[in-house]
């Protein structure tokens, strides 16, 4: 990784300095930092230098360089631990961790925030909604714990007050699935800056923080560097984005604004007689749905409880009063924000997460804490931050140095010794039980009587006087540094640190007293409600005495520590340039102070005299295997570690390695970014062979299951045809005896492989049908037959009777049954031959009155109704209208089918029918008939007597008919 920046940027690993000293260490640093490089490895470990400005390595590009890439493959940055923790994660199923260290202002919380957003954009590639919606509660939880977290003080705009520790969880595939946030030691307040006219109004506050005690601090080094009003509405976006109800929204606010009146009070109106239902109280009581009269009586009295249960109200001193008030309200800050983090949990925790269903659930870490702080006037709150520090650096030093050295002697693997300072002896003089700092104030805040800070300097100077990291000016008279009565100091790893002990006892106790809790409880207000479970108990119950909160904080700082003990660790260690946030300034006495207290000399000359990676002989061989002839894809050596040698022989890195008991120790990253390159040539060409091999087992597979089920369906469609057919066979069995041949019996339906079989079939059953119908017909009946056969084609559908009921007789005029022709005062006969049709006058002997070739007639027209009209359409026009006479005998009989035969079997030579729904059409082109398609019958009577005869006056036309129907 060296070279892949140039040297005039430095060494990108301190492990590749020439010496391992100090100004070498610094120079490098300061070179780095002047040329834009930010970022520098220790082994694993990743240095940050605070830049003070904006930098264009965090984007989209930078993303995907290191996305799944090693550690040593790119320059060094946030983005290679976290992608390391990741992968860990991912392949190993490892927990892992990655700590952020260093003081107040070296750029702790924005690491962690570029590390969150580094994890959230390489997972979830599918875009799952669920998914997404985690990863966006993960992120907006920052800016809501920043928001009631953070605090701008004189050397840092953006200090983190609290500490935070967020257990990421992640599912088998790498997404994550949830989380929980641990937050430790919340100090101060900060409010008002962003807030719109008519929310302030609403809550009676003013937009001037230097009005209000616990924001002119603040005030007075607020500038200009940011848009308060944006940032307000990013964590009001950022609070709804994470499911806070509006309701929970106001009521953090009044909560807020509840704080501010109650110290708008000076300690002089805080009496009996000094505090009144003014527009405090009244305010105080709004924002808290609280009686007016109960706030005011849980300022200026204390409710107590005596041994024979009875209960009196003792009143206030002015002192009683203001420490109560002011423990009432950092008590409301302090719940408050404790139930931000369990809202944002109850959020983002998994639910219902069952591992034999969703498979292992891992975690990635990522710690967030304050840094060591050194201030002019260092209180109880330094007091704790430190000894947290402490801690940290503590599990450093088992982690990456102590753990070093422990296991390369149990490897058996020879390196020089690195001697290191253990702070181990700082941490026992803060937190060992009976003797420590922190069981000292503990027994100071339990004796009964009057302890004041200085009793309790007195009892650490007696108990702690020859402890040689803790020194007071009655220990050290000629100190003139601290003041009797009021200092001591304690040399850390970071350096010496006086603390000023007053009020060291009342923020250990922290005591809030019971009416305050009551008066929370009893609130109409549903969050306070759900923040002050404890003030459920009446006074008269017993309760335990709590635990201090120097105790709280130990044991909270003990846990933090165990958890991460049991993860994979990843370092980023943050150094602070300057002190005036300088993007330009390195100030080498400040820098060589924290590289001193953060370990680094020391890491590097671990990793110098050591080995930057190690691996157990299974899991090496495991990853590089196919990197070797002789280890792929199973070696047939005695042991894994013979086959690691084989690996290592073949790529010629006899020298760069040693061999321990069960794990393999190689020197330089070189040698590892060489396998790793062969490595990563080979996956694609296994990928691509193990492809195929599994695709041609599931096309096997796949083969067999198309056999079975063509098998199969074959089997069934075989079973059906035959079914089929047995059930026709059932249903037809006994259709000769059926007096209609089976005409009712109903078909089976067929399978649709047996379609054009069934139609073939059906047909056949009605010609078998016909031919049984047919033999019983005399023969003289035949021709009659066949002609009612004809006409049925044509006229069947068309017309409701056409005569198929009675008997044709053809020859009329022998028979005197005659077609006649109407008129108003004749009747006249049509005969029809083979040649002509003929219009005779039946009363003058049959005169012929008219004759048609037949060969003219183009088309004819009836109607579909019961009438005889017949219309005869000719190609000159000359179209004959005629109406057919039922007869005198038979009155209800139809001849337009008789008519219509006749003519048909005249013309055969000369015409051929085409059927159709409506119509029979000519071969010819259509006549005039066309033109009278869709009028009514008296409309076309009308026609042919203007074109034809004029005294043709038809009865038909008294006929209610709408519509005729051409047959062309």
């Amino acid at each position: 990784m060296a070279e892949l920046e140039g040297f005039e940027f430095g060494k990108s690993d301190f492990v590749l300095l020439d010496e391992v000293t100090m100004e070498q260490f610094l120079d490098n640093l300061k070179m780095r930092f002047e040329k834009g490089r930010i970022y520098t490895y220790i082994g694993e470990v990743v240095v940050s230098v605070n830049p003070y400005r904006q930098m264009d390595i965090y984007g989209k590009d930078a993303i995907d360089a290191y996305r799944g890439r090693e550690l040593y493959e790119n320059p060094p940055h946030l983005y290679a631990v976290a992608d390391a923790a990741y992968k860990a994660m991912k392949r190993r199923a490892k927990d892992t961790c990655i700590v952020i260290s260093g003081e107040s202002g070296a750029g702790k919380t924005e690491a962690s925030k570029y590390i969150m957003q580094y994890i959230a954009a390489i997972t979830n590639p599918s875009q799952r909604l669920e998914v997404e919606s985690v990863k966006n509660v993960l992120l907006k939880s920052n800016c809501v714990l920043e928001a009631f977290g953070n605090a701008k003080t004189n050397r840092n705009d953006n200090s983190s007050r609290f500490g935070k520790y967020m257990d990421i969880n992640f599912n088998f595939n790498g997404d994550p699935t949830g989380g929980h946030i641990n937050n430790y030691l919340l100090e101060k307040v900060k409010l008002l800056r962003g807030g719109s006219e008519d929310m302030l109004k609403s809550l009676h506050l003013n937009k001037d923080p230097t009005d209000y005690t616990y924001t002119q601090q603040g005030a007075s080094v607020t500038t200009a560097s940011s848009d308060d009003r944006s940032c307000h509405k990013a964590v009001m976006s950022a609070l709804k984005v994470i499911g806070f109800t509006e309701a929970e929204i106001n009521s953090i606010y009044k909560i807020l604004s509840t704080i501010l009146h109650l110290v708008s009070y000076s300690s002089s109106a805080l009496t009996v007689g000094g505090l009144s239902e003014g527009d405090a109280v009244q305010h105080i009581a709004e924002l808290t749905s609280a009686e007016p009269e109960s706030v005011k009586k849980a300022l200026l009295y204390r409710t107590v409880a005596t041994g024979g249960g009875e209960v009196i109200e003792k009143g206030h001193s002015e002192q009683e009063a203001s420490y109560g008030r002011d423990a009432f309200a950092k008590a409301l800050y302090e719940r408050l924000f404790g139930w931000i983090v369990g809202r944002i949990n109850s959020v983002i925790e998994v639910k219902d997460y069952n591992p034999a269903l969703h498979g292992k659930n891992t975690v990635i870490g990522v710690l967030d804490i304050y840094g060591f702080e050194i201030f002019d006037n260092n209180s109880f709150e330094q007091f704790c931050i430190n000894y947290c520090n402490e801690k940290l650096q503590q599990l450093f030093i088992e982690l990456i140095l102590k753990q070093e050295q422990a296991e390369y002697n149990r490897e058996g693997i020879t390196w020089q010794h690195i001697d290191y300072f253990n702070n181990q002896i700082i941490v026992d003089l803060v937190e060992q039980p009976h003797k420590g700092i922190i069981s000292i104030l503990d027994d100071a805040c339990l004796t009964a009587g009057k302890v004041t800070d200085t009793v309790c300097l007195d009892s650490m100077n007696q108990k702690l006087g020859q402890h040689a990291h803790y020194t007071s000016r009655k220990l050290c008279p000629t100190d003139k540094t601290m003041e009797f009565n009021r200092h001591f100091r304690i040399r850390h790893y970071a350096g010496d640190v006086t603390y000023s002990v007053e009020s060291f006892l009342d923020k250990n106790k922290d005591p809030l007293f019971q009416d305050f809790k009551r008066l929370m409880f009893n609130s109409l207000d549903p969050v306070l409600t759900e923040m002050w479970p404890d003030g459920k108990l009446s006074i008269t119950e017993v309760t335990k005495r709590p635990l201090t909160a120097a105790t709280l904080f130990k044991n909270s700082i003990i846990a933090l520590v165990d958890k991460l003990a049991c993860k994979e660790p990843y370092y980023v260690r943050c150094v602070k340039p300057n002190e005036v946030k300088s993007p330009m300034l390195f100030d080498e006495a400040r820098c060589r102070h924290q590289v001193a207290y953060l370990g680094l000399l020391e890491n590097v000359r671990v990793r110098r005299a050591g080995f930057a990676y190690r691996q157990p002989y299974e899991r090496f061989l495991q990853r590089y295997k196919m990197t070797c002839e002789y280890t792929w894809p199973n070696h047939l050596m005695s042991s894994d570690r013979e086959a690691v040698e084989a690996i290592v022989v073949q790529h010629g890195f006899e020298g760069d390695v040693a061999y321990g008991l069960t794990k393999l120790f190689v020197r330089t990253p070189r040698s590892l970014f060489t396998l790793e390159q062969e490595r990563a040539a080979l996956i694609p060409i296994l990928v691509l062979f193990l492809q195929k091999v599994w695709r041609g087992a599931l096309a096997r597979m796949r083969c067999r299951q198309m056999r079975a089920i063509y098998t199969i369906m074959g089997c069934y469609k075989r079973y059906k045809v035959k079914a089929h057919f047995w059930e026709v066979e059932r249903r037809f069995a006994n259709v000769r005896n059926m007096s209609d041949y089976g005409k009712s019996v109903e078909w089976p339906t067929p399978p649709a492989a047996l379609m054009q079989f069934h139609r073939i079939t059906q047909h056949l059953h009605r010609r078998w049908r016909a031919r049984q119908i047919v033999k019983n017909i005399p023969p003289s009946d035949m021709p009659e037959v066949r002609a009612k056969v004809a006409a049925l084609g044509a006229l069947s559908g068309e017309r409701v009777d056409w005569g198929f009921n009675r008997a044709w007789e053809r020859d009329y005029l022998a028979n005197l049954y005659c077609s006649f022709l109407s008129s108003s005062t004749k009747d006249r006969a049509l005969l029809i031959t083979d040649k002509h049709i003929y219009k005779l006058e039946h009363k003058k002997h049959f005169k012929m009155q008219k004759r048609m070739p037949i060969e003219t007639v183009t088309s004819l027209s009836v109607t579909s109704g019961s009438d005889q009209m017949v219309a005869l359409h000719t190609a000159s026009q000359d179209d004959m209208l005629v109406y057919l006479q039922r007869g005198q005998l038979g009155p209800k009989q139809d001849r337009v089918g008789e008519l219509f035969k006749m003519l048909i079997g005249c013309a055969e030579s000369l015409f051929f029918l085409h059927q159709s729904n409506q119509t029979i059409r000519h071969r010819f082109v259509p006549s005039i008939c066309d033109v009278y398609f869709n009028i009514s019958l008296g409309e076309l009577v009308q026609i042919y007597v203007e074109e034809t005869e004029a005294n043709m006056a038809l009865y038909v036309c008294l006929c209610c008919i709408e519509m005729v129907k051409f047959l062309h």
